[in-house]
């Protein structure tokens, strides 16, 4: 099937899925699951450079660079998956679905996993013993919960009240805050609008809806920064320079996710031209191109993702045909509103996968020591 039938497919208007059809469904969270992939593998290697650095060491167009110029996925995109096996078996009740993630949580930790966050960690900690669930989570502002959210706005693109009750249950699971919750939740209503509405993103309508999130002036401000930006014109970079984040997004959740809404609603039908922007920008690059990628996955589908960058991820045994199948389940899923198996995969090729992982990442490690500084 070509690209443009594919693509006819995917906007056909029903109303049974909020705003989409059976095929439609299906393209939407594969984009977003393989945009998440993408910009994560793709940020990456850059993960806490400066943007000066970046500059300075790549030049030219960006492509994988992780292992023999080939990309790997990190903890953003296993976080997402981990939310959609979830979601396959318990998308009914919010409290059933926490405790379900939990335990895979639980797991993934045991498995060593590489670029996990610190109150993640804390919070699987505390998982293993014994703590429930509901008061596992850290106080932490961190954008943990913002990077495994698309997938829940997605699924829930024409529920609102379920898809607020699941991500604040995926949020409180590991981050006790306003802040990372508020993240989190923009990020699901902004996938959810891009699904149901169907057309080219208003920024004005769009900003609207989050600003009804919180009342907190340190949500409110960058907010009205993103919007003067749009009037303005400004590229991401100069958007970056206005909330001081010159040297480097960093991972606190109101830094990265505004961020990352920017470079979408700059470019919102250039795949190419929002991560490349976002990334350009330096610091927590894997979880602004996560993030960003999965936007850009939900509005322009999985044929807006550029081929160089989507066929040369190689990872093992959490992989991109494995990563369309859980789409597919999920489409299914919500099909038969019934509890369905989740996507079976070579589990025990995890453990050893990780620790070839945090081999590669010290390599990069002892690379930086290196110029170009």
């Amino acid at each position: 099937m070509n690209r443009e039938i594919r693509a006819s497919l995917a906007n056909e208007t029903v109303c049974a899925f909020g705003g989409l059809n059976t095929t439609g469904l299906q393209y939407a969270l594969e984009g977003v699951l393989l945009g998440t992939a993408v910009g994560d593998a793709l940020g990456l290697p850059a993960e806490n450079l400066s943007p000066r650095r970046i500059q300075r060491r790549w030049k030219g167009q960006w492509r994988m660079r992780f292992a023999l110029n080939r990309g790997m996925i990190s903890d953003d995109t296993e976080h997402t998956f981990m939310v959609a096996q979830t979601l396959h078996s318990h998308c009914d009740a919010a409290a059933a679905f926490q405790r379900a993630l939990a335990w895979r949580f639980r797991w993934w930790f045991a498995d060593l996993p590489g670029g996990m966050g610190l109150a993640t960690a804390k919070a699987c900690l505390k998982l293993w013993v014994g703590v429930p669930p509901s008061r596992s989570a850290v106080v932490s502002a961190g954008s943990g919960p913002a990077m495994r959210s698309a997938i829940l706005g997605a699924f829930f693109a024409g529920e609102p009240e379920k898809r607020r009750e699941f991500v604040r249950a995926s949020s409180r699971l590991t981050h006790r805050g306003w802040q990372a919750e508020t993240a989190a939740l923009a990020i699901a209503e902004v996938v959810a609008l891009i699904l149901t509405e169907r057309r080219s993103p208003d920024g004005a309508r769009i900003l609207s809806v989050l600003r009804e999130l919180s009342t907190e002036e340190e949500w409110q401000n960058p907010l009205s920064q993103i919007q003067s930006a749009l009037d303005a014109g400004h590229s991401v970079s100069e958007l970056v320079r206005r909330l001081g984040l010159e040297r480097g997004v960093t991972g606190y959740s109101l830094h990265v996710v505004p961020v990352a809404l920017y470079a979408w609603l700059r470019h919102p039908c250039d795949f190419r031209a929002a991560l490349a922007s976002a990334l350009e920008c330096g610091g927590d690059t894997d979880t602004v191109g996560a993030i960003v990628g999965a936007l850009c996955g939900a509005s322009g589908g999985v044929e807006g993702i550029p081929r160089e960058w989507l066929n040369f991820i190689v990872d093992w045994p959490r992989s991109v045909p494995l990563f369309r199948r859980a789409a597919q389940r999920l489409t299914e899923q919500k099909q038969t509103s019934q509890p369905i198996e989740p996507v079976r995969y070579f589990w025990p090729g995890i453990l050893p996968r990780n620790l070839v992982f945090l081999v590669i990442v010290l390599l990069h490690g002892f690379r930086r020591l290196l110029p170009p500084y």
